[in-house]
């Protein structure tokens, strides 16, 4: 009973309890009468969740996660909830798969157009695919490719739709007083003022932990629309990097970009054309402003750590982020690329 208990603490909460079982019996030698007695449960039923993961480390995924979690220890896996939701929502959308080649760091979102070419992609962590897999979110038909075809299943859409809520109403929990800022423009590009989903782990990005503060008016600091311009400029820059995995990088020297705008020097069409829509929104930014949209949107470089780089003033850095942000969000609504997402 002791050593169950402390096998227990070994393996996260989050993790299936017959994938936790399983770990205990087979790679941790716990008896399965043990396990049963622990659990108040008959010994029968602990085969069969044995028995049935078993089968699932058919899965390369699945295996692979199993494997990090009785190798590696509890901390191994460690996608927070944002990270999950966001996968889960773009593999919602129709004839969305996620493509993984064994071996590689990472997978690729495909949207197949009816040519079967991709029409739309961005990388997904090896991290979050495989802790996506051992919770049965996404399964693949086959699983002795080369290349692996995920899609979403019906579990992994009722999980996106509870890790919607559970955004939703930490959002609305953890909203904080009015904060102490003055003299910033308002109602810039506002659709409406719903709560905002926010990142329920500790580890926050700065866009999203100013998503829960209020002005003196009560009004969200960072609004809905300004987090989904900066969602959007964090997809483009991800995007921009994805041929690193095949490659066939094209993605621009970002520094470079940033002294040029500093400057005021014409930014050329890039190859990549991620990489040209996010130097086009951070050229229409200008100096400064693009700094800071680069560092905490797509580097999600925390605040002081950019204060610091940047020589501000100390607080001063989450105004400069609303500013930019306002301006992010006209520039999206310029070229209409921030309307409502499918999925």
């Amino acid at each position: 009973m002791i050593e169950s208990r402390r096998a227990n603490r070994a393996i996260p909460s989050w993790v299936p309890v017959e994938v936790r079982n399983y770990i205990f019996h087979t790679e941790m030698g716990q008896a399965i009468r043990v396990l049963a007695r622990g659990q108040n449960c008959h010994p029968s039923t602990i085969m069969r969740q044995v028995r049935k993961v078993e089968q699932r480390r058919d899965d390369p995924l699945v295996d692979r996660a199993i494997k990090i979690l009785a190798e590696e220890g509890p901390n191994a896996l460690t996608p927070s909830s944002l990270e999950l939701m966001q996968a889960l929502r773009r593999l919602a959308s129709p004839d969305v798969l996620l493509a993984i080649a064994l071996g590689m760091d990472q997978g690729v979102v495909l949207k197949d157009n009816p040519t079967g070419e991709p029409d739309h992609s961005s990388k997904l962590p090896m991290q979050t695919a495989t802790t996506l897999a051992l919770r049965g979110w996404i399964s693949s038909g086959q699983t002795t490719t080369r290349v692996l075809r995920y899609r979403i299943t019906a579990g992994g859409r009722v999980a996106l739709r509870e890790l919607t809520a559970m955004s939703e109403n930490n959002a609305r929990e953890m909203a904080e007083g009015p904060a102490s800022f003055t003299g910033a423009p308002k109602g810039v590009g506002t659709w409406d003022e719903k709560p905002v989903p926010v990142r329920a782990a500790t580890q926050d990005s700065p866009v999203l932990a100013l998503s829960r503060r209020k002005d003196l008016d009560g009004n969200p600091f960072i609004n809905r629309s300004m987090v989904q311009a900066a969602e959007r400029l964090r997809e483009g820059y991800e995007l921009s990097l994805v041929g690193r995995s095949m490659g066939t990088d094209t993605s621009p020297d970002w520094d470079s970009m940033l002294a040029k705008i500093e400057a005021h020097e014409p930014i050329e069409r890039l190859k990549n054309p991620s990489a040209d829509q996010v130097a086009k929104a951070l050229s229409y930014l200008g100096p400064g402003l693009s700094a800071i949209a680069l560092r905490c949107c797509c580097l999600l470089e925390g605040l002081e750590t950019t204060e610091k780089q940047m020589g501000w003033a100390a607080r001063s850095g989450k105004v400069v982020l609303r500013i930019a942000l306002q301006r992010l969000v006209l520039h999206y609504e310029g070229v209409g690329g921030l309307g409502p997402k499918i999925g």
